[in-house]
């Protein structure tokens, strides 16, 4: 090996890697554990929408906007419609709202209220939710439109949302 090829390999093993979600993921029991677990020691904000939700359809287009002003920011959306939806159509709203590419899941489970008791035991199933993962674990959930996204701006930059 040449010291090209060494440095590309020391690089890759250190620098961490973002994926590219090109494709819904299937959200149902569990999930709420894997996608903690996959995003554990960094802050993150999940974002549960739904296509029969109308504050979600208009305040989608604001969370694309977030997503161009803080690229780096893990930023996860999970289509939580209690009625089966097509992910080509969820899909085709995510790609409307700027949001294409952005890590996402949509519930399978049609037993939602299993779901929605995994990621909060106090949430009932209101869109939209958002709940804000801090690097240590803990989280926040919040019902409504999020109205305020600066707040968002400032949780990411605190640093306890940000200490493991």
């Amino acid at each position: 090996m040449n010291r090209r090829t060494i440095l590309v390999a020391g690089l890759a093993a250190v620098l961490p890697l973002r994926r590219t979600h090109a494709e819904a993921r299937p959200f149902r029991r569990g999930s709420w554990q894997q996608l903690r677990a996959e995003h554990q020691g960094r802050p993150a904000i999940v974002h549960f929408w739904g296509l029969t939700c109308a504050p979600c359809l208009v305040e989608l287009p604001k969370w694309g906007a977030f997503r161009r002003d803080h690229p780096d920011a893990d930023l996860v959306l999970v289509a939580a419609d209690p009625i089966p939806q097509q992910t080509e159509a969820l899909s085709e709203m995510l790609a409307k709202a700027g949001l294409q590419g952005v890590e996402s899941w949509w519930f399978q489970d049609r037993f939602t209220e299993r779901l929605f008791w995994e990621v909060d035991r106090s949430w009932q199933g209101e869109l939209p939710y958002t709940v804000l993962l801090a690097a240590d674990g803990s989280a926040t959930g919040e019902a409504g439109e999020i109205g305020d996204f600066g707040r968002l701006d400032r949780w990411l930059q605190d640093p306890v949302a940000r200490r493991t």
